[in-house]
This record gives C-alpha cells, structure tokens and sequence, in this order.
C-alpha cells in the first residue's frame, strides 16, 4: 500500500483565524501522538487570505486516514470550532516518488 496525502481547506468566519489555528495545533499534536498512521501534519496560512487555514497531512495509507477520520481527535476538533468553520475540503493524493 502507498502513503496517502491529504490537502485540506479550511474556510473560517472572518476574525476567527487565530481561534482555528489554536485549535488546529492542539488536533495535530493530539493526531501526530496518538495515532500511528498519521505521519506529517502541517498547517500553512495564506498570505492573502485570512479567512482560509491550508493542511498538508500524510498517512500511511487510506485505512489510517479512515482511522484518523473517524477518531476522537477529529470529533473533539468539530466540536470545539463548528461555529467558526465555514467550510472544509478535502483533495485526497496519492505521494508520488
């Protein structure tokens, strides 16, 4: 099986970047400890944009990402910012050599 990459998108309310990126830091530390398939979490914000949080996440294959998807972290994570996410998407990539 090949690593799975995930490039995620997420929309915040305006004026709420800060409060997202909190809450994000804690999820990655939180996914990067307890879950053996996540292997590279990272958070980017765009320059322009500050109403929009960029994710690099890597798994080791689409069952860890079923994992992470459906695991407590994630769930904690929606909880603690469903007023302040407008919209999250996800492109799933296959990592090429």
């Amino acid at each position: 099986m090949s690593k799975l990459a995930i490039i995620g998108t997420i929309d915040v309310v305006p004026g709420k970047r800060g409060e997202i990126l909190t809450a994000l830091a804690a999820h990655k530390a939180r996914c990067l400890r307890d879950e053996s398939g996540s292997l590279e979490f990272e958070i980017m914000t765009p320059h322009e944009d500050e109403t929009r949080v960029l994710l690099y996440e890597v798994y080791r294959d689409d069952a860890a990402f079923d994992v992470h998807r459906r695991g407590p972290s994630i769930a904690q994570f929606r909880k603690e910012t469903n007023a302040i996410v407008v919209g999250i998407q996800v492109t799933k990539c296959a990592l090429l050599a």
